[in-house]
């Protein structure tokens, strides 16, 4: 490890919140379609070859194919379309970039979903469908099973979100409701042969989970999103009830129309942490890193590792950095602004009361924390004072789920925009020693 960079001390905390900013973009471009697709191209079938897609990053990878398979195979055809989040756009030729809304799914996003099924729809055993797959496709690619309205499926999905219900339950219910998701867009696309090429957004990186599946054989049963739905007290109508009753399940493993499908996950969490963490190593930073899985509630979470950060502390002689990622939860209770990040944040700034030393930094990979215009937030030591001086309650902000505005406040938001990619959550805590 080299010597930790001198600017890194208790006397410079613009150098170590710029430190904090590196490293965040850092782990974000070590996970762009850009960088992930050029040297995986298939060779072109004897027939036609289909692009469909959806996600935040499904626009920036379908421009990513475009451009590698105009320099690789110029003379073979390439059509398609995807689907991606209002203003995460990217500018393609061949490729119909559509987009929708997120975390909300509306009418385009219905739209996008049949055009999808029906563009597969006609396709034979000589042609190759490229699934391009990220976080975020759930909601925009929805299309309620036959019987229920895309109104019943916005409010179900509106209610688990506020819940505080993990990922994987979320996506769970999504697929068993949908009429195309768990599997069922690769069946329509049968005879055909299915690639799928995902980035990872979710815990685990289970890749039947991302964006709920849609090319994606499913391992869950409509009795187990129903249980979800009774767990978490959502109230659902008797459409959907019997839909979850009626054992009517999407495409299993086994089925013969996947026997010729493949899938790669290109991109994960840890991919963003390994970029982080070689990059602090670099420059002389201890490194601790807790996984690229972790769940649970923002705030406690917030809070957890900010004690763990002050224990640290004692006896450190170099600086530390603790990086984490994962999709943790926020349980809506109050009418602020806010998500996950800035939730998380709030509740690791309440619980170090401005110890010297020790700055933080949480940021969605997407660069959008929840749906709100910020990525995520950054703040150190002097970030007490200021709040002070501001007469800010930080609990009082998160009893109503207010954090957003707490930073906003403080100026401690970060904007970047979209960033056409998604690994979910990047978190990081620079420690500098007590004497430095």
């Amino acid at each position: 490890m080299n010597a930790p960079s001198p600017l890194l001390s208790r006397e410079r905390p613009e150098a170590a919140r710029a430190w904090l900013m590196r490293l965040g973009e850092t782990a974000v471009s070590a996970v762009h379609p850009d960088t992930l697709l050029p040297d995986r191209l298939p060779d072109p079938p004897a027939g036609r070859t289909l692009v469909v897609g959806a996600g935040k990053a499904a626009a920036a990878m379908a421009a990513a194919l475009e451009r590698a398979w105009q320099a690789r195979h110029p003379e073979a055809p390439l059509s398609g379309l995807v689907v991606t989040r209002y203003g995460h756009g990217a500018e393609c030729r061949h490729i119909e970039v559509l987009e929708a809304s997120h975390p909300m799914p509306d009418d385009l996003s219905e739209q996008a979903a049949r055009r999808m099924l029906e563009a597969v729809a006609d396709l034979g055993e000589d042609d190759l469908v490229i699934a391009l797959i990220s976080g975020g496709g759930s909601a925009l690619m929805t299309l309620p099973a036959p019987g229920i309205r895309l109104a019943e499926k916005q409010a179900i999905n509106k209610a688990l979100l506020r819940s505080g219900a993990p990922i994987r339950e979320i996506n769970t219910v999504r697929r068993h409701l949908s009429a195309i998701k768990g599997g069922r867009l690769a069946a329509a696309a049968h005879p055909a042969r299915v690639l799928t090429w995902l980035i990872s957004d979710v815990p685990g990186d289970e890749a039947s989970l991302i964006a709920s599946g849609p090319t994606l054989p499913d391992a869950s049963t409509p009795a187990e999103a129903l249980a979800i739905l009774e767990r978490h007290g959502i109230e659902i109508s008797a459409a959907v009830r019997r839909q979850l009753q009626a054992n009517s399940e999407a495409p299993h493993p086994e089925d013969p129309a996947f026997a010729r499908d493949q899938s790669e996950i290109l991109a994960r969490a840890r991919d963003a942490l390994a970029a982080a963490r070689a990059a602090a190593e670099d420059d002389g930073v201890e490194v601790r890193l807790l996984g690229d899985d972790l769940e649970g509630e923002a705030r406690e979470l917030g809070r957890a590792q900010g004690r763990m950060a002050l224990a640290a502390q004692d006896g450190l002689t170099r600086p530390l950095v603790i990086l984490s990622g994962g999709e943790t939860s926020v349980t809506v209770k109050g009418d602020g602004r806010g998500g996950r990040n800035v939730e998380y944040l709030l509740g690791l700034f309440d619980t170090l009361e401005g110890a010297e030393g020790i700055h933080a930094l949480a940021i969605d990979t997407d660069g959008i924390d929840g749906s709100e215009d910020n990525a995520g937030a950054v703040f150190g030591p002097a970030c007490w004072a200021r709040m002070r001086s501001l007469g800010l309650d930080p609990d009082a902000y998160l009893s109503r789920n207010d954090a957003y505005t707490f930073f906003e406040a403080l100026d401690d938001l970060i904007m970047t925009g979209p960033t056409r990619t998604n690994v979910n959550d990047f978190r990081a805590i620079l420690v500098l020693p007590r004497s430095s």
